[in-house]
């Protein structure tokens, strides 16, 4: 086992829904992780999709320390080191190329790979990985590929993530080998916008109820 799969374990098992997080304004990251963990949910992925992104890991993982704040979209080993200067407590790939499993395991980062083939889930469980994302999801197959991948992997845990909405996520973590999903409908840009930060709170409350 890869020696940060056990931070991954603890992310995967905290709760059915990790809410993939896009911040345009630093000035919302700390109300926003406030308001997802007052619904319940702590660990929250923010992607590197803006100029804000780094800075609000920085200021969730100081002022909000109940919250398991990761860093997402990360697809080099720069993006690794900033995020893990950043206090990311992990972090989530959309593609799993050599060279960054093998940064990660170099920085000792908790990394959660991005897989879209089984030749994808071979590589990374070959560099000591048996938690990954299929990405994108839906696009790769949905629930009829993780069915398909359970036969050769059955030690493989998925967070399938893209494409996955409330209606569709219990289907999915209805499935051996789907520990969480990923999902973006927990932080709606027109809340954030808006900074209904009790609406964002009872849509993480809800998401807690997804797994049937």
């Amino acid at each position: 086992m890869h020696p940060s799969q056990y931070a991954i374990d603890e992310v995967l098992s905290s709760g059915p829904v990790i809410p993939v997080i896009v911040i345009e304004d630093i000035s919302d990251a700390v109300p926003l992780a406030r308001a997802l963990v007052a619904g319940g949910v702590r660990v929250l992925e923010v992607t590197l999709r803006t100029a804000a992104a780094i800075d609000s890991i920085r200021a969730i993982a100081n002022a909000v320390p109940e919250a398991l704040v990761g860093a997402g979209t990360l697809i080099d080993d720069a993006d690794i080191r900033r995020a893990q200067a950043a206090g990311a407590r992990f972090g989530v790939s959309p593609g799993a190329t050599p060279s960054l499993l093998a940064a990660a395991t170099q920085a000792g980062f908790p990394l959660l790979p991005g897989v879209m083939t089984p030749s994808d889930v071979i590589a990374a469980m070959n560099a000591g990985y048996t938690a990954l994302k299929l990405f994108p999801a839906a696009q790769a197959g949905g629930i009829g590929m993780l069915k398909a991948l359970n036969g050769p992997f059955p030690q493989i845990r998925f967070c399938p993530t893209g494409g996955i909405s409330p209606q569709s996520a219990p289907d999915f973590l209805a499935l051996p080998n789907v520990a969480c999903v990923g999902g973006s409908w927990l932080t709606p840009p027109d809340l954030i916008e808006a900074r209904d930060w009790d609406g964002i709170t009872r849509l993480a409350q809800q998401s807690l109820q997804l797994r049937k």
